[in-house]
């Protein structure tokens, strides 16, 4: 997978679709994202012994990974992600659009 956790990411598809958010969790198991604010579900909660509410929750799921793309930091656009070899041998992921290093 090639978007991680706290990537700015843009959402491509789904009810969603151009909305901006950072990623809060990366699941690559599932090949999905949870981002911050966005893809909100309600949850029906019974209360517990503890302090927790009963009621009506809202949270995140998770999104598809197909369905977001990173938002490149330089060029400030949705990109597709590459990954290049550095003359000291560290892997760096790059921007397709404007080649520049992301991480």
């Amino acid at each position: 997978m090639k978007v991680r956790k706290n990537d700015t990411v843009v959402v491509i598809g789904g009810k969603d679709r151009g909305k901006k958010g950072k990623v809060r969790r990366a699941l690559p198991e599932k090949e999905s994202v949870v981002v911050e604010g966005l893809n909100m579900i309600k949850r029906h909660s019974r209360a517990g012994r503890a302090a927790r509410q009963a009621g009506i929750i809202e949270l995140e799921a998770p999104l598809h990974v197909s369905k977001v793309m990173l938002l490149c930091d330089k060029c400030n656009k949705p990109t597709r992600v590459g990954s290049r070899v550095l003359e000291d041998g560290k892997k760096v992921r790059i921007c397709r659009l404007c080649q520049e290093v992301i991480d």
